[in-house]
């Protein structure tokens, strides 16, 4: 045991064999002179972290005191035996006085040599990678394994708290067991960060090789005066050379300083780039001029499309208004121009979408189609903002760069489909779009300049105006195709679908004939539709049989009455209405569906039970409450129209809608429902040659409904020769074709007792109509006496 004084080190640990400098601060000053007045010059040096002192120290003499090349004064030690630290004792001076043990390092043993050996070879892959080649030969030098262990107090890859750890481990083996471990970490973390150094390396000097390239080719082409295309000077040029409004181009010129401010390597650069590349391809003042031969635009139209002359005649409106305007230098008006928007709305396969690239023939204006099916972003229709990734126009201003005009005919295609979205509406959107008193400011959040659309002739095309949001339907003039007419199916077929589908099938009009009687029967009884989309699948469907048979027999094949079975097969549509109405209690009724007109047949029957009224055939509420307007207007007025008061009370009511499978709803089936349960209950059966719609109140006064033109449609095509329709629906007389009005003997009717005595069948003689009370005890209703 050794009493010694204490000199703290706070920032290193000093090993057997190791020399360090030590600053002489006040404590470490009074241990220095504590030793050399003693006379052997030895101190107990202990490492101090966080303020406390470890167990062990190392014994060290002091070789040499003086000043450091900074000027300050400092000590050199050399550490000679590691020692435990005993309790204070006192001594001289203002040092720190502790016994020591000196501690004896055992012999090494076990696999000292072999770990020895293995920390040999990592020191040195490390300082040959530092290249410090005499530090190296010294290593090798070293003999003594407990020399070896202790020289990593030199490693500077050591924390202060690893060689604390290994100067209070006296065993050499231990020593060497941690070394080795912690020089493998050490090897791996220097082997990635080496990896990762030389990629980055790698690509600053891959970066700095080709910033060079190109500065020498922009060189190389400034000489050849081949400035570079996408160089900041060259938009800077091209924006001053365009055709740009005045807002348009001071938006353009900030965005071509911001360019030519900003690095080649900052992803703001692309951004700018491709929003200057889209304003520079946007037609911001080409504008075509319009046909101004109303003649001939009228040519073009007929010559497209049979029929649809309330459309025919509003496009030739509009084109005789703005030639009027032109004329007169109005233009426009306020920054606006006389642009229009209209709403196309009708069942599918009536041309509605083909009709706009020939009213933009007969315009003389380009012709883009958006279609909006489906479209849930709003974005969609207004762009993205240019901060996000991959950022791009809206529909309308990609619609307007295509076309590569500013007054282009803009069909949006089926904009009942649009659905609001997680990322909003795009109905909402399309509001300013459609506004002639807003769009001539369009702002889109790409551009973020104003856009100019109130040149554009927008068409929108709808199969079910219902779902068109009010203030978005509003905003645009409604133009309903409803259908055609025999006639009008038969002139599309020989003149238009014909000629496309020989082509088609690769047949020639003098290989194949189809005459218009066998149009006229695939249209009535093979496709009862309000469109010709089924009526063109036909014609193919002909076709291809006909080309089936030209492969065997060259002759002429003709396509008449007589043998249009051969090729279509039975009709698949024949007059039923006779056979329906029949049966007392069934009428037949007119309704409007997604596909046009159709014929709806309303059934009611009676039977034993509870009283109360059965409706089936997937009916809405407004329909039930129809029915059940129906039944208290006859058990009211029974009696004024000739019917027992009782003869629909106490017997349970059933009254049906075929087809079961399809949803029902609607208000214009009271009528029908009326005649229904009156024939029911009179048992007469309703006039088969009958059709009749309209809304009924519980006073039975018939009240106005829509759709009037495509029911008439409908019961034409279904071989109805008399319609009943309200009174207050006269005027819409007027939107149905002459050759309808002119098969059809219609009844405006304001009073259900009218309807009533004009569609019931005349009442039987007397004596039959007793025999039938007596069989069934109720005279005036034999049907629910027999059910």
């Amino acid at each position: 045991m050794t009493t010694l004084p204490v000199l703290p080190l706070d920032d290193a640990v000093l090993l057997p064999g190791n020399v360090v400098a030590v600053a002489l601060q006040p404590d470490t000053q009074a241990a220095i002179d504590a030793a050399r007045a003693s006379g052997d010059k030895t101190v107990l040096a202990v490492p101090r972290l966080d303020g406390e002192y470890g167990t062990y120290g190392v014994t060290a003499v002091i070789e040499k005191v003086g000043r450091l090349p900074s000027g300050e004064r400092a000590a050199v030690l050399r550490g000679v035996t590691r020692a435990r630290i005993g309790s204070g004792v006192p001594g001289p001076g203002a040092a720190l006085w502790v016994e020591a043990t000196l501690v004896t390092e055992p012999e090494p043993a076990g696999r000292a040599k072999e770990l020895a050996r293995e920390y040999k070879a990592l020191v040195v892959a490390e300082l040959q990678q530092r290249g410090a080649w005499q530090v190296v030969d010294a290593v090798e030098r070293m003999t003594d394994l407990g020399e070896l262990a202790d020289s990593a107090g030199y490693a500077p890859w050591l924390t202060l708290a690893q060689k604390v750890e290994l100067l209070g481990s006296p065993d050499v083996t231990a020593r060497l067991e941690l070394l080795v471990g912690w020089a493998r970490g050490h090897a791996a973390e220097q082997e990635v960060s080496e990896k990762i150094n030389s990629e980055v390396r790698e690509g600053l000097e891959k970066s700095q090789r080709e910033f060079l390239l190109r500065q020498q080719l922009a060189a190389i082409r400034k000489e050849l005066g081949e400035d570079e295309p996408e160089g900041s000077a060259d938009y800077r040029s091209r924006v001053e050379s365009a055709d740009l409004p005045a807002n348009v181009r001071e938006a353009a010129m900030r965005e071509v300083g911001k360019l030519e401010r900003a690095s080649d390597a900052s992803p703001e650069t692309s951004w700018i780039r491709t929003w200057l590349d889209t304003v520079l391809e946007m037609p911001w003042n080409v504008r075509t001029d319009d046909n101004t031969d109303l003649a001939a635009a009228r040519a073009v139209l007929d010559a497209d499309h049979a029929g649809l002359d309330d459309v025919k005649e509003r496009i030739l409106e509009y084109l005789a208004v703005r030639n009027r305007r032109a004329t007169r230098n109005l233009e426009k008006v306020g920054g606006r121009g006389s642009g229009a928007v209209l709403a196309l709305a009708g069942p599918p396969g009536v041309g509605k979408t083909s009709l706009g690239e020939s009213v933009a023939r007969a315009l003389g204006r380009k012709f883009v189609r958006v279609s909006l099916g489906g479209v849930r972003d709003e974005a969609e229709i207004r762009g993205h903002r240019r901060t996000y990734v991959g950022a791009l126009p809206g529909r309308l201003v990609r619609a307007l760069r295509e076309a590569g005009s500013m007054n282009p005919v803009v069909l949006l295609d089926e904009v009942d489909k649009i659905s609001a979205g997680y990322a909003g509406d795009p109905a909402a959107a399309l509001l300013e779009v459609l506004d002639p008193a807003q769009n001539h400011t369009f702002r889109d959040h790409y551009l973020e300049v104003d856009l100019d659309l109130s040149d554009v002739l927008f068409l929108a095309t709808a199969n079910v105006v219902e779902t068109i949001p009010g203030p978005l339907l509003d905003r645009m003039e409604l133009v309903t195709l409803d259908g055609y007419t025999e006639q009008e199916k038969v002139a599309i077929a020989r003149d238009h679908l014909l000629p496309r589908q020989l082509d088609r099938a690769g047949l020639t009009a003098g290989e194949v004939s189809i005459s218009d009687g066998a149009l006229g029967a695939i249209a009535a009884e093979h496709t009862r539709e309000a469109g010709v989309r089924q009526l063109e699948r036909a014609l193919a469907r002909i076709l291809r049989k006909v080309a089936v048979k030209q492969a065997d027999d060259s002759a002429q094949v003709q396509v008449d009455n007589g043998n249009l079975k051969e090729f279509l097969g039975r009709p698949r549509f024949t007059p039923e209405s006779a056979e329906r109405t029949a049966t007392p209690g069934v009428a037949t009724g007119l309704a409007v569906t997604g596909a046009g007109g159709d014929v709806l047949f309303i059934e009611a029957t009676s039977m034993d039970g509870e009283p109360g009224l059965t409706l089936t055939g997937q009916l809405g509420d407004v329909m039930k409450e129809s029915a059940h307007i129906a039944l208290s207007y006859l058990r009211s007025h029974g009696r004024k129209l000739g019917l027992d008061p009782n003869a629909l009370a106490g017997r349970r009511i059933h009254l049906h809608v075929p087809a079961g499978a399809v949803p029902k709803d609607g208000p214009s089936a009271g009528i029908t429902m009326v005649t229904a349960l009156a024939s029911l209950a009179s048992g007469r059966p309703v006039r088969p040659e009958f059709g009749m719609t309209g809304e009924v109140t519980l006073n039975g006064r018939v009240l106005p409904i829509g759709g009037v033109k495509q029911k008439l449609l409908a019961a034409h095509r279904a071989g109805l020769t008399e319609v009943i329709i309200p009174a207050r629906n006269e005027p819409d007389l007027d939107d149905v074709p002459a050759d309808v009005r002119e098969g059809l003997t219609i009844h405006v009717l304001s009073d259900v007792a009218d309807v009533l005595a004009l569609a019931l069948r005349p009442a039987e003689p007397a004596e039959g109509m007793a025999q039938a009370g007596d069989n069934a005890g109720n005279p005036v209703a034999p049907a629910l006496a027999g059910a």
